[in-house]
């Protein structure tokens, strides 16, 4: 039960304000009377599928799944799951390999999350290549991209 409710309490922090670090995530909590170390923040942003974005105010935040990623329907998010073999990213590009035939299936989805990370996609037959700006960004849309895989 606790756990349940600190995880509510975390998704809204994140919601509510920037949180960059681990550390910042332990002191929003402790405020709200959860007492936690880092390594159980550690581990509850790894079950909630937390991830980074950019912030506006501070360089990252984290932000959570539902975010960005609710405008993609069911259909959508099962079809980038089935489809995705691999996603690999070198410096400030992304190479998402899939299926044969299913380049521009994967394509779309990614064009549809509308990640402000990225600037543009091309699509292959069974590729997806994904342009950032920055190396660190394509690192954070990957573990995004990656995060939808698993889902």
């Amino acid at each position: 039960m606790l756990r349940n409710a600190r995880h509510n309490t975390i998704l809204e922090i994140i919601e509510q304000q920037e949180v960059e670090t681990q550390e910042e995530l332990c002191e929003q909590l402790a405020a709200r009377n959860f007492s936690v170390t880092q390594a159980t923040v550690s581990r509850d942003i790894k079950e909630l599928h937390l991830f980074k974005v950019k912030g506006n105010t501070k360089r990252f935040r984290y932000a959570s799944m539902t975010e960005k990623e609710n405008g993609l329907s069911d259909k959508m998010r099962a079809l980038f799951q089935t489809c995705v073999l691999s996603i690999r990213n070198v410096q400030n590009l992304i190479v998402v390999k899939t299926l044969n035939g299913n380049g521009s299936n994967a394509g779309v989805v990614i064009d549809r999350l509308e990640y402000r990370e990225i600037v543009g996609c091309i699509s292959g037959d069974d590729t997806v290549l994904v342009i950032c700006e920055t190396a660190e960004e394509a690192k954070i849309v990957a573990e995004r991209l990656s995060a939808i895989v698993k889902g």
